[in-house]
């Protein structure tokens, strides 16, 4: 294991022996070598894989010949493998392929917001919904040095800190990035040599774009300057990455002190006051991290008007953050909430055997047996907990926290328990602890993907 995606990879800890991996195709280039390395490293380093394609809608009859490129690829290309080694032969079964689809050009319209944001964020939505449904315990995507040297390039050109410029994260939690020190030209050169073939994305030529300006203007002239250029970014990264996470690491231990108030985040503002200049706006967006809504929608100057809320001598200051959200100075303590009012709980649901509708949600419950005494269907409760195969116990409003479930939607998150505690929650699965773990019942959300369809996603 010497290239660049089995050293990064290894470093990471991005293809668990043992784990399933979830690999992001789009039938380009990068995506088709990061699906066809991982198919040959999977007998090597133990893992398992699953492949995942998004149809966005957008290009019509080109995004239409991309998912069948996929569905092709996948057939042809990742299907069993026999081994024959010391200990016997084997075989390793082919690949599992999951495809959705969604209006991207509908939902954009419809939030107001730009094509390749909404687009970007249904996609990562349903890869997480896929590897949370089918048990992965890492999604990898096809970002390249080449990408990461982009993305160092646009940051720069809107202005950045030390975190933008550390680029794109190898990983972050579940989200691997296997091909981040591999550049584009390797991945050309592999693609050539083992006659693997590809689609090509029209929108990337389109010069509208700022990403694809960059790509194909500027990046080849600072190549002609610098031969190697983007191998060094790579490096710079690296090393830039190294002092970033040093001091987000001492923002950590700032933000150790915060404590929960039901949905609220609260922390004495002298602690972010006296905090280094270079740690306290870190310090605020862990703040913000840790509310479960991320950070993506907040600039330098919000993190800073979070900061002067902790220095300042107003005692009940305000700063209006993206996303609904609040920072408040309450006396002593700074207090982040969000400005949306919870959406009141449902009525609870005695079910029955077979279809429960659950009115309010957006759920129902299948039940394959007669109910049993105490059985009910209700909203959460304080101090409610569930358990993951495999994982350790969590209170369900740490988990929809996890999951990003906004705060005024989670009065509508139906519960199944009884007299021994949570059976399952929609959404987010059922309680390995429970003795009833494994019952015949089964949460159904129905999802609109497109304008015409509906598809139904079931939930332990």
């Amino acid at each position: 294991m010497t290239d660049a995606l089995n050293t990064l990879a290894t470093e990471y800890d991005m293809l668990p022996r043992g784990g399933t991996v979830l690999c992001a195709v789009s039938g380009g280039a990068d995506s088709v070598y990061l699906l066809h390395r991982l198919w040959l490293l999977r007998d090597i380093l133990g893992f398992n894989l699953i492949a995942a394609h998004y149809n966005h809608c957008l290009r019509g009859a080109e995004s239409e010949r991309d998912e069948a490129f996929v569905r092709d690829f996948v057939a042809k290309w990742c299907g069993p493998q026999r081994f024959d080694g010391p200990h016997g032969a084997h075989t390793l079964p082919a690949v599992e392929l999951v495809v959705g689809r969604g209006d991207v050009a509908g939902e954009a319209a419809r939030q107001g917001r730009g094509l390749e944001e909404t687009a970007r964020d249904m996609r990562y939505a349903f890869l997480r919904d896929t590897a949370r449904r089918l048990g992965c315990d890492r999604i990898a995507t096809a970002h390249t040095a080449d990408d990461n040297a982009e993305t160092l390039l646009l940051h720069l050109i809107r202005g950045t800190g030390l975190q933008g410029l550390a680029g794109i994260a190898p990983r972050r939690g579940d989200l691997v990035r296997p091909m981040l020190t591999t550049t584009r030209r390797e991945v050309e050169e592999y693609l050539a040599l083992y006659s693997i073939p590809h689609v090509e994305d029209s929108s990337n030529s389109d010069e509208r774009f700022t990403r694809n300006r960059i790509r194909r203007q500027v990046v080849p002239l600072l190549e002609e300057l610098n031969p190697g250029f983007v191998r060094r970014m790579a490096d710079t990264t690296r090393y830039l990455r190294s002092d970033n996470d040093f001091l987000n690491a001492q923002a950590a231990q700032v933000c150790a002190h915060a404590r929960w108030a039901e949905d609220d985040l609260v922390i004495e503002a002298r602690y972010l006051a006296d905090a280094p200049a270079a740690i306290a706006p870190r310090a605020a967006r862990r703040l913000l991290e840790m509310m479960g809504d991320g950070d993506t929608d907040c600039s330098a100057a919000h993190l800073e008007a979070i900061v002067d809320l902790c220095r300042g001598d107003d005692p009940s200051a305000v700063a209006f953050l993206p996303g609904g959200r609040l920072a408040q100075r309450v006396y002593g303590e700074l207090l982040l909430t969000t400005r949306d009012d919870p959406r009141p709980p449902f009525e609870p649901v005695t079910p029955v055997r077979g279809e429960n509708p659950i009115p309010g949600t957006d759920w129902k419950l299948v039940l394959e047996e007669d109910p049993w005494p105490g059985l009910v269907i209700r909203p959460r409760r304080q101090g409610d907990e569930l358990t993951r195969p495999g994982r350790k116990s969590r209170t369900v409003k740490k988990l929809m926290i996890d999951e990003k479930i906004p705060r005024r939607d989670r009065e509508r998150v139906p519960v199944a328990a009884d007299g021994d505690g949570v059976i399952a929650v929609a959404g987010l699965g059922g309680n390995a602890r429970h003795p009833r773990f494994g019952a015949a019942l089964r949460f159904i959300r129905r999802e609109r993907t497109d304008t015409t369809t509906e598809t139904e996603r079931m939930e332990g």
